[in-house]
């Protein structure tokens, strides 16, 4: 498969058949798993790699023919009447709802040595972002099931995507914190696993510079998350439980679960398939956006 791609620079640098075979066996254990993490195997990922490399390279746009227009959405204000209205249907909505959470990096941006979400949100009382998540979670478990009169507590399931860099620290903090209150049976980490690097313009993988039988890999993007959640099967547990929202949320917004209440509701109500939450971006400020394409035809 790796020659019919493309990628026999591989194998240039081989030893003699019978020399080294224990590192060649450890190679293609390698791309077996390589292969099997990506949705189609390593031909998928070359292919599409290519495709996108060379649109690169001749400036093709994607979104060449679309006009980008403000989106509709609901614009809430904290704490007036209609936030609280939508405040309320959301934490109603809650216990119908499972939380993802993407923490796959390290702190080292933030001058911090572990992980994210063991970040301090605050100060004074030393509660870390991991906690606080955890926190805000059972908070609404308990609303959800005061406010619609429930007769039990329905646990709402909470999922962590991880990365090598983060699995076992990530593992570490929640056992030894008796998952701030969690029962451990509501939580589920997803490790993410690390892709093929490209070589070239020519979608040519990249071995490791110090073992000519190594791959060279990196983490792949957030995206990651929706793939494993169908490979985990988790997505047909919850659609048998009976559940309707999937929010995912990342490792380092503590004002976050001030507004997700309000912003389910408003989805719950409305009835939206899908809806991100934003807040309003100034003209030419440096950070994404969320719009509207309209194409011309």
């Amino acid at each position: 498969m790796l020659v019919e791609m493309g990628q026999s620079h591989l194998f240039q640098q081989w030893t003699d058949p019978g020399v080294e075979d224990d590192k060649k066996k450890a190679f293609f254990a390698q791309v077996a798993k390589l292969n099997s993490s990506y949705p189609g195997g390593l031909a998928s990922y070359i292919k599409n790699a290519r495709e996108l490399l060379a649109d690169s390279k001749v400036g093709k746009n994607p979104y060449d023919g679309f006009t980008p227009s403000v989106p509709t959405g609901e614009v809430l204000s904290f704490g007036d009447d209609n936030f609280i209205k939508y405040e309320e249907a959301g934490v109603k909505e809650a216990q119908n709802a499972a939380f993802v959470l993407v923490a796959g990096g390290l702190g080292e941006r933030l001058g911090y040595n572990g992980i994210k979400v063991a970040l301090l949100a605050e100060a004074t009382t030393g509660t870390c972002f991991l906690q606080l998540y955890i926190e805000s979670i059972l908070a609404l478990q308990e609303g959800s099931c005061r406010l619609t009169q429930g007769t039990f507590q329905k646990d709402i399931p909470f999922v962590i995507m991880t990365s090598d860099d983060t699995h076992t620290r990530t593992l570490e903090v929640l056992e030894s914190n008796s998952y701030f209150g969690m029962k451990p049976t509501q939580v589920k980490l997803l490790k993410q696993e690390k892709v093929a690097c490209l070589d070239d313009n020519d979608a040519r993988l990249a071995l490791d510079p110090h073992n000519k039988y190594q791959i060279q890999t990196k983490p792949h993007g957030h995206g990651d998350v929706h793939s494993l959640l169908y490979s985990s099967g988790l997505l047909k547990v919850w659609l048998y439980a009976g559940l309707r929202w999937v929010l995912f949320f990342q490792d380092t917004n503590g004002l976050l679960f001030k507004a997700i209440p309000a912003s389910l509701g408003v989805s719950a109500t409305k009835q939206y398939q899908v809806n991100s939450l934003a807040v309003q971006r100034k003209a030419k400020e440096a950070m994404g956006g969320i719009t509207r394409l309209t194409h011309s035809d």
